[in-house]
């Protein structure tokens, strides 16, 4: 199947014609993001970008969703999400690619309860699409033509981005997807999120979608079962471009509705690497430390094959206070081209990639 079947040519008048528009100039002046969405002061979302919700299966990362679309309806603060949202962009589209119709009523009516909302009639700001039915194709178009004739909209949700590829590991299915939500927002200049399942045996999100809406998303929410408590959900930030905010939790209650865990708190880590933990590059090396060894690394030369490059990382994070067994070194290079700190080029030679998101 041609998964790229919609990208057309364009012809060299065009592209000037693009490239002209899209020129910047320093005496010009350019607007800064509306932001719409935030938890204790700290940004997570704004009109004109995307963001994301990562977890594994039943943290309850539609429960949280929804408390994020509650407190789009009702413009206010639901759990620790506060969204200000313009007056011409209130409306809220919700799409559901997993569930069952009658699931998905369940999920608009939690919302509307969450909001504070009459939860036995439909609400002008809240279109809610359940597109399990569909192909990926299918739900691509759909999602599209919705996003471009909805007047007044301020944000999407997209509950299992994952169902509009084929193929999670497909990089060309997922730069196209990723590159729909770039155009989406900018053309409508509203903001997306959505939610991927993580990968089971790390933190990683899925596959090479996942790790491409790791390299574009503003933020990235992390949400995970509490590890003494398994009735308890934190949400934290897994990646976010403004300033961190500190994790919150929240359980279900008995109207089956997440509520706010005000006095939980967080478990202090302890310097390095829990005992008895396997090794996680992400959690057990610092961003810095990341930086700095690859930077001194690649200083050296611009590529490596794999069997330089090993040895170069292993000198190079040595020098940061990292020593690497050869299996830490295995997993530390899986983790460097998932998050795409560094790249492959044509199937062989790795190189740094400065510009990541940790």
């Amino acid at each position: 199947m041609d998964y790229m079947k919609d990208i057309r040519e364009i012809s060299d008048e065009q592209a000037v014609i693009l490239w002209q528009a899209s020129r910047l100039s320093l005496s010009g002046k350019y607007e800064k993001a509306p932001e719409i969405l935030s938890v204790k002061g700290s940004v997570i979302g704004t009109l004109g970008n995307f963001s994301a919700s990562i977890g594994k299966a039943k943290s309850k990362k539609t429960f949280n969703v929804s408390a994020i679309v509650a407190a789009a309806l009702k413009n206010g603060t639901v759990l620790r999400y506060a969204a200000e949202l313009p007056e011409a962009k209130r409306k809220v589209l919700y799409v559901d690619t997993e569930q069952s119709p009658h699931h998905c009523l369940n999920v608009m009516e939690r919302i509307m309860r969450m909001a504070g909302l009459p939860d036995d009639r439909d609400n002008e700001n809240l279109e809610f699409l359940a597109l399990r039915k569909y192909t990926p194709e299918q739900r691509i178009r759909i999602v599209e033509q919705a996003i471009y004739h909805t007047p007044n909209l301020g944000m999407v949700v997209i509950d299992g981005i994952r169902d509009m590829v084929y193929d999670i590991n497909s990089p060309g299915e997922s730069t196209r997807i990723i590159s729909k939500l770039m155009q989406w927002t900018d053309d409508r200049q509203i903001h997306i999120h959505t939610i991927l399942h993580q990968n089971k045996g790390d933190e990683n999100a899925r596959g090479h979608i996942g790790t491409e809406l790791n390299n574009k998303a503003e933020s990235v929410l992390l949400v995970e079962k509490d590890k003494s408590n398994g009735d308890i959900s934190k949400v934290s930030a897994m990646h976010i471009r403004a300033m961190d905010f500190e994790p919150f939790a929240f359980r279900i209650n008995e109207r089956a509705l997440p509520e706010l865990m005000e006095d939980y708190q967080t478990e202090a880590k302890a310097p390095g690497r829990p005992q008895g933990e396997r090794f996680d590059a992400c959690k057990d090396i610092s961003e810095q430390q990341h930086r700095i060894a690859l930077e001194a690394a690649f200083s050296l030369q611009d590529e490596y094959g794999y069997k330089e490059l090993s040895k170069a990382l292993k000198e190079s994070y040595a020098l940061v206070g990292v020593p690497l067994s050869d299996n830490k070194l295995v997993k530390l290079i899986t983790v460097l081209k998932n998050k795409r700190m560094i790249v492959q080029e044509n199937g062989r030679k790795y190189r740094y990639e400065p510009d990541f998101h940790y």
